[in-house]
């Protein structure tokens, strides 16, 4: 919901690189960059907030350690995939748009 939102606030500005000469190639990677940029960051700092908190989350696991790499990992990459799958979806639609109407919009 935050990555569509944040697009269509952006939907002026992907117009006017559009305008400029900007393939929708490069409109994509520049929003899934960004979702990925973002996630990264999340997952990041998840994961030391988890480490940190493995005192606090011994007691809601069952049958897993508190620092399994194989399982901080997996709950990473189910996020990051989360996140670039929801960036796509808008930025497929933000370079289908018609350059006018996407400068009409604002």
């Amino acid at each position: 919901g935050v990555m569509a939102y944040t697009l269509s606030r952006r939907i002026g500005e992907i117009g006017i690189r559009v305008a400029l000469g900007a393939r929708p190639g490069q409109v994509l990677e520049m929003m899934i960059g960004q979702a990925l940029r973002l996630s990264l960051c999340g997952a990041a700092l998840g994961l030391v907030a988890a480490l940190g908190l493995t005192r606090f989350l011994k007691g809601l696991l069952f049958q897993v350690g508190t620092a399994d790499p194989l399982t901080l990992a997996a709950a990473a990459l189910v996020l990051i995939t989360a996140a670039i799958a929801a960036g796509y979806l808008p930025a497929r639609r933000a370079m289908k748009a018609d350059p006018m109407t996407a400068l009409r919009h604002e």
